[in-house]
This record gives structure tokens, C-alpha cells and sequence, in this order.
């Protein structure tokens, strides 16, 4: 045992050994990506599934030799494989860190999705859109191993997108269902406030710190080499990135959304997984906070005001996925309360304990209501009784209602103003047809065929000059040349009626500014 040991931590000490851990789930991905173009994705159901849980069951074997490794070396360790780029004069590294937060959390992460590909490769066995799942949850997992492996702040700003884009893929699965696709829309909005403040804190950490290191902003935190209102604006980006991500007040209306997406994405995006990414990373950054007292009181209130919220919620619920979103949230809440308080270790052991159990859950809902004989629990009595909290409760504090006037209206309005700049403005430039000339008289139908605008009116030059090509020579000749004139005609006219149609000459502009500029 101890020869193997030995053998575990040469072996881990090998640079790219770490750098395989999210590589192999990517590349995978990308393989079924490439089976998809190809158009094989959905017919060969086996090798699709086979390609995500090998991946994912290699990633889950490296991760336990680096376990083992680290058990034999006894000590974090940072392993930085080469320069990635440079932020002015601060360099960002393909870094890796592997310690007591980010190795017991990576192995979690890669056995509970090793275990959901498996379940999945049943459970959505001639559904349509095979591949596409297998291809999100890949692109997820190696996301997630990246969130939890990154040594520094922008490679996990790249696992952080990687996951979220994943998760609005899987959340618009049913692309044809608008229910699904406004759901998959609100909540990729709501994580851009998120996605934002991390690239605040990014942005201040370059600034400030000169670094963007983990362990350089934690040692830079406690030397004092930062400034109180430095530290606490870089930190205040990363509090927000975390609490939009965990679903925290007043971010949480989204997650109840994010469960229009197959039940084995729900139960790795939001019931165990991606729903502690923003409680990971308030661990990850324990040695910052704990210099801002104020900011660890707000954690604290945050995380209890959500506990309460998600609590009562979950009580009121009818059906089984909406019940363990809301305990979920209320859990993560309680793990926010623990940062707040400076019990990041409890945080850490409750995060761990929590997605265990909590994929278990999700993964047995399909089947809860075959296994449950007898009508679901009423609610509390205590509840009952008092009918404002239970209606504030049923209608989940009417905090979707305002995270809907304030982030999402207005996005469609800017939405809308930006289609009625393209009709007035940018249609008539190109020659596409205005909305009051889809009728009228004769002229104006004549007006609508030709186009309008110095594009639409070239065009029609062009055109009539095709014609009269044509008209010369099918005039002119006969035999195997008239054969071959008259072919090309054909082809004239099919150019020329691709050329009358709005979207062409939109591609034609495009391609004349790209050519210009």
C-alpha cells in the first residue's frame, strides 16, 4: 500500500495530470458535438452515452489518485503548468490548486455526475435530443472541474461560463416548448448580474492586487497590502457572483425556473452541483473575507433571511421537484449563514453532505409517487393558521414579480426598441420592405418587389440588366449552345431571385462592411 502510495503521488506530480481532470469531459463534449454534425448523435444511442460516462469515470479515477496523493504528501499544493495571457503586466497562469476545499469537492463532483450520465443513458433512452443532453451535461461537468480546480480567479471565470451556459442549454432542452425557452431566457439574464460582479472582482483583483491567484488575494488580504475599501468593493463582485449563482435573496427566483430541464439536469445543475458553486467560492475566498467584518455580517443575514424563505416555501409546495428546489435553497442559505458567521469548514461539510443526498433525492423523484402510497403531506397547522404567511409562502414572497420589473421587462423593451431602430432605419437602408407597404395599391406592390432604399434600387439595376442579357441571348443561337445558354439563365435567375430577398441583401452589406473594414 505504501509502494502504491508512492507510486499515486509521483504520478500526481506529473503537471498535466491535473489539467486531464476537465479536459477529459470537454473533449468528450466535443466528440459528440462532432457526432451530432455528422448527424449520428441521436441514432447510436450507446456510443454517446458510453463516450459522457467514460469521461467522466476517467476524470473521477484521476481525481482519486490525486486524493491519494495528497493523503501521502499531506500539504496543498499549486501546480501553475504555463502562462496563459496577460492582463497589462500581470500574468494569468494555467493554475491548479489542490487542497482540503478542492479535492473532496472535485471527487464529489465527478462521481454524482458519473453516476447521473448512467442514470440518464435509461432514463432518456429515443428521447429526442439525446446527443444535445449528453453533449450539455459534458460541457457542465467540465465547467464545474473547473470552478473547483482553478488556482486562480479568471480560469474559474471560465468554468463559472462554462457551466452556466451549459445549464441554460439543458433549460431550453425542450426548445419547441415556449415555456422552456422564456424560463432558460430569465434565468441566463438573472446569472448575468452574477457573471458580472466576478468580472468586477477580477477586474479590481488585476488593479489592485496585481494578482489573480487565489492563494495571491488571500495572502495580499492578510498582510495588508490592500486597502479596506479596495478589498471590500473586490470582494463585494465575488459576494455578489456567489449569492446570484447559489440562488441567495434577491437572487432566488430563478432556480424554481431553472427546473423546466430534464429531471437528471435538474438534479446535478441545481439540486447538488451548480447550486454551491457560490458557496464554494466564498470558501475558496475565507482569507479575504474574514478582513471584512461587515461584508461577513451581510452573509449572514443574507443566508438566514434565504433559509427562512426557502423553508417556508418548500412547505407549501404540490409537487415533489418544486419541495426540494426550495429545501435546497433554504440549505444553501444555512451554508451562507456559516461563511457569514466564519465557520467555513462547517460550510464545507454540510456543501458536501447536502449534494450527496440531494442528487439522491432528485434522481429518485421520477419514481417518489410510485414508492409514496397516499396523498402528498398537508401543510403545517401552524402554518395554516396563519393565512398571511402562507399566502406570502404560495406566492413565494412576490420577489419574482419585482426581479421581473426590474431585470426582466425592461431587457424585452430594449428588445423591442432595437427591433423598431432595425424597421425604421436599418430595413429601408437595405432595401427590405417597410410593414405599411404589405398592401395598397398597384404601385405599391410594384414598390414591394422591387425594394427600396440605395441597396434595393442597385439591385434592381443589376437585375434589369440580367434581364437583358437573357432576352439577348435566347434570341441569338440555337443547338448545343443555346443548351448551355439557356442553363446558365437558369442559374441567373435563381442568383437573381436570392438576391431579391431581404436576409441576402442583409448578408451582402455585412459583407461589404467586413471587406471595408
Amino acid at each position: 500500500m505504501n509502494a502504491f502510495a508512492i507510486f499515486a503521488a509521483a504520478l500526481a506530480a506529473t503537471p498535466p495530470l491535473v489539467a486531464l481532470v476537465p479536459l477529459l469531459p470537454l473533449l468528450a463534449a466535443l466528440a459528440i458535438a462532432f457526432r451530432l454534425l455528422r448527424g449520428h448523435g441521436e441514432a447510436q444511442e450507446a456510443v454517446t452515452a458510453g463516450v459522457a460516462t467514460a469521461a467522466a469515470l476517467g476524470a473521477l479515477l484521476l481525481l482519486l489518485v490525486l486524493d491519494l496523493a495528497a493523503l501521502v504528501r499531506e500539504a496543498a499544493a499549486v501546480t501553475i503548468l504555463d502562462d496563459w495571457l496577460h492582463i497589462g503586466a500581470v500574468p494569468v497562469r494555467l493554475s491548479f490548486i489542490l487542497d482540503a476545499y478542492s479535492l473532496p469537492i472535485a471527487t464529489l463532483v465527478a462521481l454524482i455526475a458519473w453516476i447521473a450520465l448512467r442514470f440518464s443513458a435509461t432514463y432518456l433512452h429515443r428521447e429526442r435530443g439525446f446527443g444535445r443532453f449528453f453533449l450539455g451535461m459534458c460541457l457542465f461537468l467540465a465547467g464545474m472541474l473547473l470552478i473547483v480546480l482553478a488556482g486562480n480567479a479568471v480560469l474559474a471565470f471560465v468554468g463559472w461560463e462554462l457551466a452556466g451556459f451549459s445549464s441554460w442549454l439543458l433549460i431550453g432542452y425542450a426548445w419547441e416548448r415556449p415555456v422552456a425557452t422564456g424560463n432558460a431566457l430569465f434565468v441566463f439574464l438573472t446569472n448575468r448580474i452574477g457573471d458580472a460582479g466576478f468580472l468586477l472582482g477580477i477586474g479590481l483583483a488585476t488593479w489592485s492586487a496585481s494578482t489573480v491567484e487565489w492563494t495571491g488575494l488571500a495572502e495580499q488580504a492578510g498582510n495588508g497590502s490592500l486597502t479596506t475599501v479596495t478589498l471590500r468593493l473586490l470582494l463585494i463582485g465575488f459576494t455578489v457572483a456567489a449569492l446570484t449563482k447559489s440562488a441567495q435573496l434577491p437572487f432566488s427566483p430563478w432556480i424554481a425556473r431553472a427546473l423546466e430541464g430534464p429531471t437528471p439536469s435538474s438534479a446535478v445543475f441545481y439540486g447538488s452541483l451548480l447550486v454551491h458553486a457560490g458557496v464554494y467560492l466564498l470558501c475558496r475566498l475565507q482569507g479575504a473575507l474574514v478582513q471584512v467584518p461587515d461584508l461577513m455580517t451581510l452573509l449572514a443575514v443574507l443566508g438566514l433571511a434565504t433559509a427562512c424563505y426557502g423553508g417556508l416555501c418548500a412547505l407549501v409546495q404540490s409537487d415533489v421537484k418544486s419541495a426540494l428546489i426550495f429545501a435546497t435553497v433554504a440549505q444553501v442559505g444555512l451554508m451562507v449563514l456559516f461563511c457569514g458567521l466564519g465557520l467555513f469548514w462547517l460550510a464545507a461539510l454540510h456543501l458536501g453532505l447536502h449534494a450527496a443526498w440531494r442528487a439522491y433525492q432528485f434522481l429518485l423523484a421520477p419514481a417518489y409517487m410510485h414508492l409514496v402510497h397516499g396523498p402528498a403531506k398537508p401543510v403545517p397547522h401552524w402554518l395554516a393558521r396563519r393565512r398571511w404567511w402562507y399566502t406570502a409562502a404560495l406566492q413565494r414572497f412576490w420577489i419574482e414579480p419585482l426581479t421581473h420589473g426590474l431585470l426582466t421587462r425592461p431587457t424585452l423593451l430594449l428588445g423591442r426598441d432595437a427591433r423598431a431602430l432595425d424597421e425604421r432605419f436599418i430595413d429601408p437602408l437595405v432595401g427590405a420592405p417597410r410593414p405599411d407597404e404589405a398592401g395598397g395599391d398597384e404601385w405599391a406592390t410594384d414598390e414591394l418587389i422591387r425594394g427600396h432604399g440605395l441597396a434595393g434600387r442597385a439591385l434592381f439595376a443589376f437585375a434589369d440588366r440580367l434581364q437583358i442579357l437573357e432576352s439577348r441571348l435566347l434570341l441569338s443561337g440555337d443547338g448545343a449552345l443555346m443548351k448551355h445558354l439557356q442553363r446558365l439563365v437558369n442559374y441567373a435567375d435563381a442568383v437573381e431571385q436570392l438576391l431579391e430577398q431581404p436576409r441576402y441583401l442583409m448578408l451582402m452589406v455585412m459583407a461589404t462592411l467586413v471587406v471595408i473594414l
